[in-house]
């Protein structure tokens, strides 16, 4: 029987007369305003969308009671805009989910879904109807005649799966749209196995029926025996047109593959594909997935460079236009460019950009790709944890597709681009494979000229490709892969940095986006100062820009109101106007020297602190108390405190057993 094993928010796609099963992979053309929204959402932000059946199809808005509880989870695959607005995505199924409430905003609809987990009820009967079911697909697709790919059958003759099967067998019999719906809503595997077996005993009388029906036609209707020569000549003349017209866009495939700049080795391989595709029916599965291979030969840059420019005055000159300080960062960033522009194909390290969030890594990297020339392409690896993300699937998988260095490279356009890998310390390992193993070979100088993505199964050339990774911990960052890197820190910016990269930086762009460009506002040095102190407490300056624009919104608004003139200036009154209470407290060091206090500096992710520690002596048994949010460092630099006076007593002018009538008591606030 089912569990219940999660509850999610999704986007919402309803569709009128398609039901999608876990397992498939489909095409599918959304052209109602309201489901391209929900697809542009779940595409941009790399999440999964529900879809579902709509009752009704007169219905134009439709509401929770309007639509199927039970639909489908589903991944993008691939996103394509066509030019009349409507989108073409490739999707697959990917489990089942009952809807159980609808949520609007801002046009668009979220489904809160319940996630549930197959689980069979009876072994036995499972293996059972699986057996039956497997024997009567072979019969089916004996009856069809080739319509069904021998590689389907031998894929479905070993799934061992009885949920999954009877998903993917459904997905080749005729079933009517109330009958697809069913087996979506049957949650038992076994349950399932039996429908589809029924089904499938329906679906092959109905084909024995056609064949007994065509042969006493045949035998009965003497007379009439040309007429139906001739409605078969008619049928016969259609198919032969479909294929006329399949063999011409393989001949445009073999004309693009011949034109195309690319190695003899991988030309061959996509000829070789081609004379197997010339030999398949047009409309069969398998025909699909070898064009979808063929066109990505076709459409990688495979010896397609862009002209690298390595003026190091201009590239300074980026450097400098783009980020404020970071002098010993620029600096290496140089030497590397020159190294590169003397030697030509620079087998060295890769370049690891280290620091807290906000510090402008990223913005790093795409400063490069302009300085140098290159195209910019950016690859986030946070969260990764299968090592086919890095090196692609196998063919084999339904809806394989090249891994994320290919992807990349093929958005790019170019061989040579700059590739930046964001995130590379949070790639996790599971059962899958170790993705960072996978990322060795593609940031090995020695090995990446002949990196091997399983999808393509042909060495592909990547050394010409600029490298550069990104992280937040370095320790985070397994040591094969830190070996092949040259780590170069970038640390937060100190509070004068920040006043720097607002005033030259920051609020020219926001005084832009919020249409106050042209107009006299000016903040003052207290005012940016109060933002960065009183309302952010960040390495970077992430949390600085977002304040900043929520007062460039308030002044914007003031303006079209009326409020306030073409000329504002903002100074620290105007920012608690506009911000509200301040966020953080700025500790301050005390005037006088106090006994039982005294001043630290702490270091934390949004840099130096000052570090208030109080002390305080009670009569007690000679225990030591620590408080306050204390790390085990602090905790054992307290007791080697204690011990060292313990140990110094009598320099100290104190009685040898003074801690067996005292309590010490160390608290630090903050």
């Amino acid at each position: 029987m089912a569990e219940h094993v999660g509850k999610s928010i999704f986007p919402l796609v309803y569709l009128k007369d398609i039901v999608i099963l876990p397992h498939t992979v489909i095409p599918l053309l959304v052209e109602r305003q309201e489901s391209i929204i929900a697809v542009e959402a779940a595409y941009e932000e790399s999440c999964d969308f529900v879809i579902c059946l709509q009752k009704e199809h007169s219905v134009t808005n439709p509401g929770l009671g309007d639509l199927m509880r039970t639909g489908i989870l589903a991944s993008i695959l691939e996103f394509v805009r066509l030019p009349d607005g409507s989108i073409k995505v490739f999707i697959e199924g990917k489990s089942r989910v009952y809807i159980k409430d609808l949520v609007h905003e801002s046009g668009l609809v979220h489904a809160v879904v319940v996630t549930t987990e197959e689980m069979v009820v009876n072994e036995a009967r499972a293996e059972a109807l699986r057996r039956l079911v497997i024997e009567a697909f072979k019969e089916y697709a004996d009856l069809k005649a080739g319509d069904i790919e021998k590689k389907a059958i031998n894929e479905i003759s070993s799934e061992e799966d009885p949920g999954r099967l009877a998903d993917v067998v459904a997905t080749y019999l005729n079933l009517k749209i109330g009958e697809q719906q069913d087996l979506l809503e049957e949650n038992v595997p076994e349950e399932r196995l039996e429908k589809i077996y029924e089904y499938i005993a329906r679906e092959i009388e109905i084909i024995k029926l056609e064949v007994q029906i065509k042969e006493k036609i045949s035998e009965r209707v003497g007379s009439s025996r040309k007429t139906l020569l001739g409605g078969q000549s008619k049928a016969m003349r259609s198919d032969t047109l479909d294929r006329s017209a399949f063999q011409d866009d393989i001949s445009g495939l073999e004309e693009k593959l011949r034109a195309k700049d690319m190695p003899e080795a991988a030309r061959e391989k996509a000829l070789e594909e081609l004379r197997k595709l010339r030999m398949m029916p047009p409309m069969s599965a398998e025909a699909t997935v070898v064009r979808n291979y063929v066109d990505w030969f076709i459409t990688l840059p495979w010896n397609t460079m862009s002209p690298e420019e390595y003026d190091i005055s201009e590239a300074e000159k980026i450097l400098n236009e783009d980020h404020y300080g970071l002098d010993k960062v620029k600096e290496r960033i140089l030497e590397h460019l020159a190294v590169k522009h003397l030697v030509g194909q620079l087998k060295g390290p890769i370049l690891c950009f280290v620091g807290p969030p906000g510090v402008g890594k990223t913005s790093l990297g795409q400063s490069i790709a302009r300085a140098t020339g290159r195209r910019f392409v950016r690859v986030s690896l946070g969260g990764v944890r299968d090592e086919a993300e890095i090196k692609g699937h196998r063919r084999t998988y339904i809806g394989a597709l090249p891994g994320k260095i290919i992807q990349g490279i093929k958005r790019a356009g170019t061989s040579n681009p700059v590739f930046l890998l964001d995130e590379v310390d949070k790639m996790s390992v599971d059962f899958r494979g170790d993705p960072s193993a996978a990322l060795l070979e593609v940031l090995d100088p020695e090995q990446n000229h002949a990196f091997n993505d399983h999808y393509l199964d042909i060495d592909y050339d990547i050394s010409k490709v600029m490298f550069i990774t990104t992280a937040n911990n370095m320790h985070a960052i397994p040591d094969p892969l830190k070996d092949r890197m040259e780590i170069l820190r970038i640390e937060g910016y100190t509070g004068f940095d920040k006043l720097m990269i607002a005033k030259h930086f920051i609020i020219p762009k926001q005084l832009r986006l919020n249409g106050l460009e042209g107009r006299e506002i000016s903040f003052s040095p207290k005012a940016i100062n109060t933002i960065v102190h009183e309302y952010t407490r960040e390495a970077g300056v992430r949390n600085l820009e977002r304040e900043i624009s929520s007062i460039c919104r308030n002044i914007a608004r003031g303006i079209v109101k009326g409020i306030d003139d073409k000329k504002v200036s903002i100074g620290p009154s105007r920012v608690h106007s506009f911000l509200g209470v301040p966020k953080y407290r700025r500790p301050l060091r005390e005037k006088k020297d106090i006994v039982g206090m005294v001043n630290g500096l702490a270091w934390t992710e949004a840099g130096g602190e000052l570090l208030v520690v109080e002390a305080t002596v009670l009569p007690g048994k000679g225990n030591l108390l620590l408080t306050g949010k204390l790390g085990e460092v602090m905790q054992e630099s307290a007791q080697a405190a204690m011990s060292y006076v313990r140990s110094r007593a009598k320099e100290f002018g104190l009685e040898q057993d003074f801690y067996d009538k005292i309590d010490i008591h160390i608290h630090i606030p903050e």
